[in-house]
């Protein structure tokens, strides 16, 4: 069995639609392309190994999160970001110390992309004082500015002209610092979002805003969102570099939002970047899926870089038992920090009026 396949529960939810073939260039809007191939191997074995093991290590943390659910320990919402790691992996890879993220409700992949601790993740869904934020954020906000994740915002958009505010900063100071930030094709139909994309182009701000189009707001396909299907036609009115690919191999994908990146810290070059993925998962915990169909969700299995890149690792040479080595000891991690998680305290009565204000903490 493929070290993907272990959890044959996730293998059978559903997923989200994107639409095949999709790709543009960084001068512009156009189609989206996406490697056909595979991930390349070129750069080294123990390069793709150690975005691979990334990659498992979120998907097995999210696995372990939704099982912790149907338990009853932990209460909310759970947004999972099973199919969509190589996003969050490649940024964490390409980014420099100061650079930061700022992006959506489904944040858990993006805090262990970029070093958070497993067990202070799973912490914080349980509601525990050893979480991320001391059990204050739950799944929707986690928070590691020593990470470089300034946070997940719940409300659609509005984390957009905050984005803004911290290019902004960077510019203002000249620290060279690059914002990414990540948000859904939903949040392109938002007010805040056009304030922050305008703002960006006209301010020639280092940052640039990733859509990641698993093309459904929820349950709304983005044929009912959008009278466009490309939204990165909108960058020019911006005055925003853009590129647009799907999402199915991770070294790929690395490598274009790295050049965005580049230009945008050293060209003052600020890009809107569409990237066609897809969650395996419904929206949240408590949405079935039932508005895609199988053969769209086996035409994304087809394409999950996870799953493509431990296929690079195979034919790299990498045996079968070095690679259920990995996925084993990335499970003991997560069964590790789901039972720290579970034998943590519940935060002091006092806790829920912090960080409401800024606060002294030199």
């Amino acid at each position: 069995m493929d070290a993907v396949s272990r959890d044959t529960a996730v293998q059978k939810e559903p997923s989200a639609e994107a639409e095949p073939g999709a790709e543009t260039s960084a001068a512009g809007a156009g189609e989206a392309t996406g490697s056909s191939t595979g991930p390349s191997t070129g750069l080294g074995i123990g390069e793709l190994r150690h975005l691979y093991t990334q990659m498992l290590r979120i998907r097995r943390f999210e696995e372990t999160a939704a099982r912790a659910y149907t338990r009853g320990k932990i209460s909310g919402f759970l947004h999972l970001y099973i199919g969509q790691e190589a996003i969050a992996v490649a940024t964490a890879d390409l980014l420099k110390p100061g650079d930061r993220v700022v992006t959506t409700y489904r944040d858990h992949g993006f805090a262990i992309a970029l070093g958070c601790d497993s067990g202070a993740c799973m912490a914080e869904l349980f509601g525990k004082k050893t979480g991320l934020v001391g059990g204050n954020g739950g799944s929707m906000h986690f928070f590691a500015k020593d990470k470089g994740l300034w946070g997940g915002y719940a409300i659609v958009g509005s984390h957009v002209p905050v984005a803004a505010g911290h290019a902004f900063a960077s510019k203002y100071s000249g620290d060279g610092a690059v914002t990414l930030c990540f948000l859904g094709e939903g949040a392109m139909h938002i007010g805040a979002t056009a304030e922050g994309l305008n703002l960006a182009g006209l301010w020639r701000l280092p940052i640039v805003f990733v859509i990641e189009n698993n093309k459904y707001a929820m349950g709304t396909p983005l044929s009912r969102q959008s009278p466009i299907d490309d939204l990165t036609l909108r960058a020019p009115g911006y005055a925003l570099d853009s590129d647009r690919w799907i999402v199915s191999d991770v070294l790929e994908t690395r490598a274009r939002l790295a050049a965005l990146v580049d230009r945008a810290r050293n060209e003052q070059r600020p890009a809107l970047v569409e990237l066609l993925t897809y969650r395996f998962r419904g929206h949240s915990m408590s949405d079935p899926g039932k508005y895609r169909t199988k053969d769209e969700i086996e035409e994304w299995r087809a394409r999950d870089p996870l799953h493509r890149a431990e296929e690079g690792l195979k034919a790299a040479g990498l045996g079968e038992d070095e690679l259920a080595a990995i996925d084993d000891a990335i499970v003991q991690e997560m069964d590790a920090a789901e039972a720290f998680a579970d034998e943590s305290p519940v935060p002091d009565p006092e806790h829920r009026f912090k960080n409401h204000y800024v606060e002294d903490d030199r």
